[in-house]
């Protein structure tokens, strides 16, 4: 399984201690974007807020086929899907720890029948 995106500069300015898989919300034209290697991960990193964990300045260019209504700002603010007792113990790395959550990769997984 090889990454789409990769988060190069992480390694060498980064301590990793643990990563976490995580699922992300995204549009249609975000996925397309993403799929023709449209997108900029190395400033992104995580956010706990409200019982949930955002993505941010994670930067995926505008798809130029689709609609303009579709259209969205390239930096918004994702949304990543985990389990909750990841998110508490992410959000407590972060609040008593001092932690940051950073973007190592992106990688697309398709799902297919066996």
């Amino acid at each position: 399984m090889s990454s789409i995106l990769l988060n190069r500069r992480a390694k060498r300015e980064y301590e990793i201690l643990e990563t976490v898989e995580a699922g992300i919300v995204l549009t249609g034209p975000e996925v397309k974007s993403l799929r023709l290697g449209k997108a900029n991960i190395g400033d992104a990193y995580a956010d706990p807020k409200d019982g949930e964990i955002w993505l941010i300045n994670c930067h995926i260019s505008e798809y130029s086929n689709a609609q303009k209504e579709f259209h969205s700002s390239p930096t918004r603010p994702r949304k990543l899907l985990l389990h909750k007792k990841e998110i508490k113990k992410l959000q407590g790395s972060v609040q008593k720890q001092g932690l940051a959550l950073i973007a190592v990769s992106y990688t697309h997984l398709r799902a297919h029948e066996t």
